[in-house]
């Protein structure tokens, strides 16, 4: 199966296009089989995240981060290396490869922070939802007291 049919879920509902075409995205991305570099994803609390890929033999100058209207995109460009030439290696099981990895990130989830440590990427990731946004508390106004204060002014009179 290469698509999802939503039509049922287009049928009674406004703008979840986004939603097919990110499910369809990625179940081509993991139909494709490119595993590199290996990545972990994980969830600090409700509103931080870390990706964490692993880059070994890559420099921090050969890693570029760049994010986007909600995709962020890792690339890493590995510039040759005249010591480890493939005409003196007897065996190549360290990949030197050029890489891309794109990430779909969810409204609101910016990136704060990177770090490159032991090999590994660390992308830190957080959900900054707008005050406008945020869930905010209502008073209740009770009709009970405006009647109280007519009353009490009907009586003064």
């Amino acid at each position: 199966m290469s698509n999802f049919d939503f039509s049922p879920l287009f049928r009674t509902s406004v703008g979840f296009d986004r939603l097919a075409r990110l499910l369809d995205h990625a179940y081509r991305l993991d139909n494709s089989g490119n595993g590199y570099p290996p990545y972990n994803i994980e969830a600090k609390n409700e509103n931080e995240y870390r990706i964490s890929m692993a880059v070994a033999g890559f420099a921090e100058q050969e890693l570029k981060l760049v994010s986007e209207q909600n995709i962020l995109k890792v690339t890493g460009q590995k510039q040759a290396d005249p010591e480890t030439d493939d005409a003196r290696l007897l065996h190549r099981g360290i990949a030197t490869r050029s890489f891309e990895r794109r990430f779909q990130l969810a409204d609101y989830v910016q990136v704060v922070g990177a770090n490159l440590e032991n090999g590994l990427l660390h992308i830190d990731l957080e959900r900054q939802i707008p005050e406008a946004m945020k869930p905010r508390t209502i008073d209740i106004q009770s009709t009970q007291r405006l009647i109280e204060g007519e009353n009490e002014d009907k009586q003064a009179a």
